[in-house]
């Protein structure tokens, strides 16, 4: 449970990153726009989204490096 709260953390952020970077387009702040999507919090937002999905695919391990171990 806690991977799906902290994907959905990471979505909620990056979906009011969006909403800020609609607001700058619409009032006709390209250059402000485009150095929130190069440089700031948009990049930021979309950088953490991509750690958690990464970490999540090989995060398999178990406490001691082992992956699950079947019967034996």
């Amino acid at each position: 449970m806690k991977y799906g709260r902290q994907l959905q953390s990471a979505l909620d952020r990056l979906d009011e990153s969006l909403a800020r970077l609609h607001t700058m387009v619409k009032r006709g702040e390209q250059k402000a726009a485009l150095r929130f999507m190069e440089e700031g919090e948009l990049k930021e937002r979309y950088e953490e989204l991509q750690n958690i999905i990464t970490i999540s695919q090989t995060g398999t391990m178990g406490a001691r490096g082992t992956g699950r171990v079947g019967n034996i």
